[in-house]
């Protein structure tokens, strides 16, 4: 069950970042940020419930974070480019 969550919560992640990229708003970074901190929750206690290989689990995580961090910092930067 938390294994669904947490793909389901980093999916809507990716999407939502998707979304600001083309409607940016401070509020909605916010809630960007928030789901980004929820899914590093939900995969850590993923990994401390069910020990894997960590480099799968890290490599995964890491090309995650990468996509969603670049996707905040475009986002970012077109906010402020707006005001």
């Amino acid at each position: 069950m938390i294994l669904l969550l947490h793909i389901l919560i980093a999916i809507s992640s990716l999407a939502y970042t998707t979304y600001l990229f083309f409607f940016p708003s401070k509020n909605g970074l916010s809630v960007a940020q928030y789901l980004v901190v929820a899914t590093l929750v939900s995969g850590t206690y993923l990994v401390l419930l069910n020990p894997v290989t960590l480099a799968h689990v890290c490599l995964t995580g890491l090309g995650y974070l990468a996509l969603v961090g670049a996707g905040m910092v475009l986002v970012h930067r077109r906010l402020h480019s707006f005001f």
